[in-house]
């Protein structure tokens, strides 16, 4: 490729990122703004946000390439990234939540939740949850940017991933949430052109639509043998069922993100950035398209991908990429696309990558410093200038706090292992849901959820999930090693439970401990749940 053509493209879009994130930093005085971007914020710039934050790398380069192994079925994670993702979390818990958090002036989710529930234990937990957890998230997606740059500009990896993340630290520790959405707003629109145009392409590329899923439907039975003993069955299938793959793909992948999009403390804080709950039902069909149009094209695409590489190769796309799947979507890109389309994904890729990694520095900073540190703004008025040093003080520690997280997480991304953006996006969806999700439902919409019940089953989903990673579910704890390290065996039981994600027992089990504890415990006071249902 032309390098130097590429690099102008880059130096244009980031001055244009710098001007909004100087945008951002201009608007950002308070604690409010820096955290909430002032809550009003325009509809097309939350939705856009909202989906340009939900979907990364992990879910262009890590789950595009799950699907280049698993094939079609990764679709259904595309149907529940609609109708949880969008319809569920904007309609019905969306507009709750905004009224909510408005009421309790709530700033972070964490925050939100320890309000609901009178519970400084849940604000300071549920901030470290985020802090200790989320650096495996951004870090997989750290890898998905960094891996594609690696392999279209023949750049050292680490060189790759220091760079990226220095650039989006910069507008994030200016410019706050402000800052964030305002570049997400651009980032999402390049996204949605990159993955439309991916999507013609390819199907150019293999004939036509018909042609190339029946391309991919006759090679049912190049599935290589390791593959077909786990349960594949093609890529126009899904895998035998209740077959260790079926399991990987049901449990790990469609259901521990498709229903852990719903407690993403990165997401659910932008329904408290709108003016009104009419900007969130304007929302939703921008964020559904976007959704559909993301995640739908990655997936089959990167199943699809398995005919081009036949055809061109005599391989699979998995051994076409050396065995590691999250090269799967790069190489493609590279070999079956037309140069000047490289330029296209590759900016396509960098605002995927930079828009959730800028929410999720975010987040964790936010977590750090009034979540877990406790600091924010003095909430009488009766003090402008203690009001004032309270809140420098409150974004001077967010800040140091987003610096740590960005330390944390380029190490985690240069120590992760091979194929893991699929599964580490998956692993922190499953945490978020077990912890969070349970009491969040709850407080939304029953009153009888109690302080006790809502710490009972945040403490259970995080040790259930924790648990279950290191000692049970195999591809997690093998790769960990702490189970082997104790007892000399990947897990401590055999399949299929070996097989079964986190999310499938954490969750549930959160959920019940939320509700039969509260049962028989003390209400919250009457003030409080008023100010809440009303």
């Amino acid at each position: 490729m032309n390098t130097f053509l590429f690099s102008f493209i880059v130096i244009i879009y980031l001055l244009v990122i710098g001007f909004l994130g100087y945008l951002g930093f201009r608007g950002t005085k308070t604690d409010k703004d820096f955290l909430l971007a002032g809550r009003d914020i325009h509809p097309y710039i939350m939705a856009i946000s909202y989906g340009a934050t939900f979907i990364s790398t992990s879910a262009i380069v890590g789950f595009g390439g799950a699907a280049g192994v698993f094939g079609m079925g990764l679709l259904w994670l595309t149907f529940l990234n609609i109708a949880l993702g969008i319809g569920i979390a904007f309609i019905f818990f969306g507009k709750k939540t905004r009224q909510v958090g408005l009421e309790l002036d709530a700033h972070t989710f964490p925050e939100f939740l320890g309000k609901r529930y009178d519970s400084k234990f849940i604000q300071i937990v549920g901030g470290a949850v985020i802090f200790v957890f989320m650096p495996i998230y951004t870090g997989v997606v750290l890898i998905g940017a960094a891996r594609f740059i690696e392999s279209t500009l023949n750049i050292d990896f680490i060189i790759s991933l220091f760079i990226f993340s220095i650039i989006i630290a910069a507008y994030v520790i200016a410019g706050g949430l402000k800052g964030v959405m305002y570049t997400d707003a651009l980032q999402g629109t390049i996204m949605m052109i990159g993955m439309i145009a991916l999507l013609i392409l390819t199907y150019v590329s293999l004939g036509g639509f018909l042609e190339a899923h029946h391309s991919l439907a006759d090679l049912f039975d190049k599935v290589p043998d390791n593959l077909v003993a786990g349960g594949h069955q093609g890529w126009t299938s899904m895998p035998e069922l209740g077959s260790p793959l079926w399991w990987s793909l049901v449990s790990t992948i469609i259901m521990g993100v498709g229903i852990g999009v719903l407690a993403q403390p990165q997401l659910v804080v932008r329904f408290m950035t709108v003016k009104s709950s009419k900007e969130l039902n304007r929302a939703v069909l921008i964020g559904g398209i976007f959704i559909l149009f993301m995640t739908g094209v990655a997936f089959v695409v990167g199943s699809l991908s398995n005919a081009y590489f036949f055809r061109e190769t005599g391989q699979i796309s998995i051994a076409a990429a050396g065995g590691n799947s999250d090269l799967i979507i790069p190489t493609y890109i590279n070999l079956a696309m037309p140069p000047w389309f490289v330029y296209i994904f590759m900016l396509t890729l960098l605002a995927a990558a930079m828009s959730t990694i800028s929410s999720q520095f975010h987040t964790m900073g936010s977590a750090f410093s009034r979540d877990i540190i406790g600091i924010k703004e003095k909430e009488t008025q009766d003090d402008t200038d203690e009001q004032e040093v309270k809140a420098s003080k409150g974004l001077l520690v967010t800040k140091i706090g987003i610096m740590i997280g960005i330390i944390i997480s380029v190490l985690l991304g240069y120590y992760l292992p091979t194929s893991i953006i699929a599964r580490g996006t998956a692993l922190f969806f499953g945490v978020a849901a077990a912890t969070f999700l349970p009491m969040y439902i709850c407080g939304l919409y029953w009153r009888g959820a109690t302080k006790a019940g809502a710490i009972s089953g945040m403490v259970v989903g995080v040790v259930a999930s924790v648990f279950w990673m290191l000692f049970i579910h195999e591809a997690n704890s093998a790769m960990i090693g702490l189970c082997n390290l104790l007892f000399g065996k990947a897990s401590l039981v055999g399949f299929p439970w070996s097989a079964v994600d986190p999310i499938l027992v954490a969750f549930p089990a959160s959920f019940i401990v939320t509700i039969l504890v509260s049962l028989f415990t003390k209400p919250l006071p009457k003030v409080l749940l008023d100010r809440v249902f009303k």
